[in-house]
């Protein structure tokens, strides 16, 4: 689907500067509208059911290793680190820049200071000749980029360098921040992780009882690495980010309980599973992963226990390009009523 580009100018911005350069239009990967020639601008999909690859804002993001399913979501960054909220990418060919900006120049114009700085800029060698016609394919002209319905996060419009020309080969002007490298795109591809949600099973399956363990674990089949390759195929760079589950941590939603590990941080097995089923007879052993409840909810009430899987996030990129990312977590809460009775037949 393509994407929509505004066509309002920072009207405040302009009036307090005495040379005006033409501020770039915001395109929303995953919107509507669109003129880019080069498929920068246009988001679209392939699936049955489930995006396996996406196009949207100079990027293409490879979902096929991604988690699916209905009980997925995004991972959230143990620190208050967060993903490029817009980027530069390249967008058109010299004479579809052209067919671009002078229709928006014809009705979005606020005098003629302003259109002939444009004209200055673009067309008279100021620093560009003629929209650099006689470039072509030697390069591209770029512009910014949120994501789709990411206007109103903070920093999404902080983007606001003019339309700005880089020949093919070369990197981008050093004052241009965000723009993609394989950094960039693994920062993007972070934010188009999906994780299994995570649905923990508990023993008894439904409510517990006051001083005896309830035991907690997950299926070894749903914890497993996922990754989401993005790709910049006019620049010929790509980075592939992979998750892979490294704990489970309980907090039981009371503190009238005891967890177990008393971290509340439950490993993940060698086999990718988390805790080990209840066994049959172990009514008053102590769990590997689980919790103890000291004290009975109240009529209609219950406990949020809250289990959260972390994620540790890594990536690897073009030119020998990699590191690490910070860790993410996803979690589940579960409602859970305890009773009085001081034995129980499992």
């Amino acid at each position: 689907m393509p994407a929509v580009r505004s066509l309002t100018r920072i009207t405040a911005v302009l009036a307090a500067v005495t040379v005006l350069a033409l501020v770039p239009s915001t395109a929303y990967a995953g919107g509507k509208g669109g003129a880019g020639d080069l498929g920068g601008n246009q988001q679209n999909g392939n699936a049955d059911g489930q995006d396996l690859s996406a196009t949207a804002g100079g990027v293409k993001f490879d979902d096929s290793k991604n988690g699916s399913g209905p009980s997925v979501g995004p991972v959230t960054s143990v620190t208050n680190w967060s993903p490029p909220p817009c980027w530069y990418a390249p967008e058109w060919s010299p004479q579809a820049f052209k067919d671009y900006v002078e229709p928006i120049w014809a009705v979005d114009s606020t005098g003629a200071e302003w259109d002939a700085t444009q004209r200055d800029r673009y067309v008279n060698g100021k620093p560009y000749k003629d929209f650099n016609l006689d470039k072509a394919g030697k390069g591209y002209w770029w512009t910014s980029y949120v994501p789709e319905g990411g206007a109103g996060v903070p920093g999404a419009l902080d983007c606001t360098e003019p339309y700005f020309w880089v020949d093919t080969g070369d990197a981008p002007p050093a004052n241009i921040k965000n723009a993609l490298t394989p950094d960039v795109l693994a920062q993007l591809a972070y934010a188009h992780i999906r994780v299994p949600d995570t649905d923990i099973t508990l023993n008894p399956a439904g409510g517990q009882t006051v001083n005896l363990p309830t035991w907690a674990w997950l299926d070894k089949a749903t914890f497993k690495p996922v990754s989401v390759t993005a790709t910049a195929n006019l620049l010929g760079i790509s980075a592939t980010v992979t998750a892979k589950p490294v704990g489970l941590h309980i907090e039981p939603g009371t503190s009238d309980a005891d967890v177990y590990p008393a971290s509340g941080n439950c490993p993940i097995n060698a086999d990718g599973s988390v805790g080990t089923p209840y066994p049959k007879g172990s009514d008053l052993k102590t769990p590997p992963c689980g919790v103890i409840y000291r004290r009975a909810t109240q009529a209609g009430n219950s406990y949020a226990l809250k289990a959260t899987v972390t994620w540790k996030i890594s990536w690897t990129g073009s030119g020998g390009t990699g590191g690490d990312l910070p860790d993410g977590t996803f979690g589940h809460t579960t409602a859970v009523t305890v009773q009085e009775i001081q034995s129980i037949n499992r």
